[in-house]
């Protein structure tokens, strides 16, 4: 068996899978090995499976194995096995250790990196795979390598002729399932004469 996978918000008694058997006596169903976290529980006489506790996901996937047994004869019996995924929820937006950073660069500077930003995901796989962007800035002046987080000047500054101060506010994106999920950093550029 192979039901559809599970959230790992799903709640106690969520419905999993019926197990059942071509057999002419009533059967005894019960889970005989491979759920040792006790995460599922089986009714006897229908062979229906539920969660008995909050899944996690990092304990997924798991296999199963359910016994069918004929109720007069305990000897004769069948066993198959039930495969369950676990669907990671997008829990957490990424966060940057600061949400305002202050960096300084010299006027005339040629094109070159201002900062390396860093936000931490604490969600695994894809819901913790972050890329950067640029929210709002001047674009002729700034942009951001989508991977490392990388803050790079695009043009030399004028500190007569242009302002002396700029705001970027940097995204960090998660690729998170269902939704995606950002969290946001302001970085200032002070340009020095």
């Amino acid at each position: 068996y192979r039901p559809a996978a599970l959230s790992e918000k799903a709640p106690p008694d969520t419905f999993v899978v019926q197990i059942s058997v071509l057999y002419t006596v009533p059967v005894i169903y019960s889970i005989v090995a491979g759920d040792g976290q006790g995460y599922f529980i089986i009714n006897s006489s229908t062979g229906i499976v539920k969660t008995r506790q909050n899944l996690k996901a990092e304990d997924f996937p798991l296999v199963f194995n359910v016994r069918a047994t004929d109720s007069s004869t305990a000897n004769i019996y069948r066993e198959v096995s039930v495969y369950v995924e676990v669907i990671d929820e997008n829990d957490f937006p990424p966060v940057f250790p600061s949400s305002l950073l202050e960096e300084s660069l010299e006027e005339n500077s040629p094109a070159t990196q201002i900062v390396q930003l860093q936000a931490q995901d604490s969600d695994t796989g894809r819901n913790g795979l972050l890329t950067y962007g640029i929210l709002s800035a001047d674009a002729r002046k700034f942009r951001i390598d989508a991977a490392s987080g990388i803050l790079y000047s695009t043009a030399p500054f004028d500190y007569e002729e242009e302002p002396t101060e700029y705001q970027v506010v940097i995204y960090a994106e998660d690729d998170g399932i269902p939704e995606k999920k950002r969290g946001y950093c302001t970085v200032v550029i002070k340009i020095i004469d």
